[in-house]
């Protein structure tokens, strides 16, 4: 399968990725409902966006701006490569 081409698709294809977080995360607090589960789920979210953040741009701008990631795997084989 080639690389998506149309900004279109790769909008819905966002909103797509928004949308399955937005039911996950629903069906979770409906199936158990409580202010510390949606806190942990929240602190869950939160830190897994600041990972993929910290691996693509801190490490690409900040760290090594030779290379360039594409995709989680890549960055994992960079830091065992690095050690």
């Amino acid at each position: 399968m080639g690389d998506l081409k149309s900004a279109r698709l790769i909008f819905l294809k966002g909103w797509l990725f928004v949308l399955a977080g937005i039911v996950a995360a629903g069906v979770l607090l409906g199936e158990n409902f409580s202010i510390r589960t949606a806190f942990l789920l929240f602190v869950a979210i939160w830190s897994f966006c600041r990972f993929y953040y910290f691996a693509f741009y801190v490490i690409e701008k900040y760290v090594d701006p030779s290379f360039k990631f594409s995709s989680l795997w890549a960055f994992l084989l960079y830091l065992a490569r690095r050690r």
